[in-house]
């Protein structure tokens, strides 16, 4: 999948990011699907790698066990973190430490500066939040004049995102409802951005259905996935692009 960003600095132009969302790593999934992942993105080979949230599915686990594979992925502009709603069941600093070891690299509501692109990481809990997901854009000083990358978990505050000049938001959450009735649900709750990529003004947003599933191992409808997502500058449209 391609996606055109305007002004896009020109080391990006071509690079290939992979959009990992929702493994759900627990009681049903373990480490053994984490390494089938991480062996299908080496086989791939992204140029970076985004964790969008709910890596863990929140139950009582070996959170370091289960995060081991990731050692073994190692792209050349690294792999970023962020949490999802399952990690702050409880509390969320025992999953990030254990995905921290491994070597990857946390997004803690800050900003990031890749070879020009800046990419702005939120946990779930500021990113749901009015008054703390503008508090944190507050205080990373985004420059409007460049894009921007936005790594959450849930495509919540899409409108603020737009206003605030970023250019493209990935997040995961919806498991495009996963089976029915759920995916009559949330599409309800998310309408057009409960799954693929889709336009908020001058905001492009993808949001991945995820790798995973959450509660039992079932999906009827909308696969699991992972998402290679092309950087383009916007000269022309082309088919199949945003």
């Amino acid at each position: 999948m391609s996606v055109q960003l305007p002004n896009l600095p020109e080391p990006w132009r071509g690079r290939v990011a992979a959009l990992v969302s929702d493994t759900h790593l627990g009681h049903v999934r373990g480490r053994r699907f984490l390494h089938r992942i991480v062996k299908l993105l080496r086989r791939t080979q992204p140029d970076v790698v985004f964790l969008a949230g709910d890596i863990y599915d929140g139950t009582a686990a070996d959170c370091d066990r289960l995060a081991e594979p990731l050692r073994e992925l190692k792209p050349p502009l690294g792999v970023y973190y962020v949490t999802g709603n399952h990690e702050e069941f409880t509390d969320r600093s025992k999953y990030m430490r254990a995905i921290a070891r491994t070597g990857v690299r946390l997004l803690n509501n800050e900003k990031l500066e890749l070879d020009g692109l800046q990419i702005v990481g939120m946990h779930y809990s500021e990113s749901v939040n009015r008054d703390m997901f503008r508090a944190v854009l507050n205080r990373v000083a985004l420059d409007r004049s460049r894009p921007v990358v936005l790594l959450k978990h849930s495509p919540d505050r899409l409108k603020m995102s737009e206003q605030a000049a970023i250019s493209l938001v990935l997040c995961g959450h919806t498991h495009g409802g996963q089976f029915f009735p759920f995916t009559r649900i949330t599409k309800h709750i998310y309408g057009q951005f409960v799954h693929g990529l889709n336009r908020i003004g001058n905001l492009v947003v993808f949001t991945s259905v995820g790798a995973g599933t959450w509660g039992p191992p079932l999906r009827i409808g909308p696969n699991p996935e992972i998402v290679l997502i092309r950087f383009e500058n916007s000269y022309a449209q082309q088919p199949g692009t945003l």
